[in-house]
């Protein structure tokens, strides 16, 4: 039995501007969208063809209740200075600039995305 992870899905309050920080800003691109009864959603890939789905449910008003469960996404990138810029002067929030760190061969920056979902920028290097 093979088995891997596909999607994830996030909850977010503005459909549009999620869609355009994370299709425009970050560079995934935008597969398809659905329609639910009370849902709208939106699912972009990156070059891996890995997924995150953008779920804005109608009712929802006010901030997304990150509660303590959810972390972190991650960005791969072959430049993460470049998007890190590209990214703050889009707006968003910077946690941590772009630094190479001694314990992996990476270069990792950290940003939020519009609903203040954390998202770190990471490069990888060779060894």
């Amino acid at each position: 039995m093979e088995t891997s992870l596909d999607q994830y899905c996030i909850n977010v309050t503005d459909l549009g501007r999620s869609v355009a920080f994370y299709e425009n800003v970050l560079g995934l691109e935008v597969t398809h969208r659905i329609e639910i009864p009370n849902v709208s959603e939106v699912v972009l890939k990156g070059a891996d063809g890995n997924r995150i789905q953008l779920a804005w449910h109608h009712d929802h008003e006010g901030p997304i209740d990150h509660g303590n469960a959810f972390w972190k996404l991650y960005i791969k990138t072959d430049d993460c200075e470049g998007l890190y810029q590209r990214a703050v002067d889009a707006g968003a929030k910077s946690i941590m600039e772009p630094q190479r760190l001694d314990r992996w061969p990476v270069t990792a920056a950290f940003i939020e995305d519009p609903d203040g979902y954390q998202v770190e920028i990471l490069q990888h290097h060779e060894e």
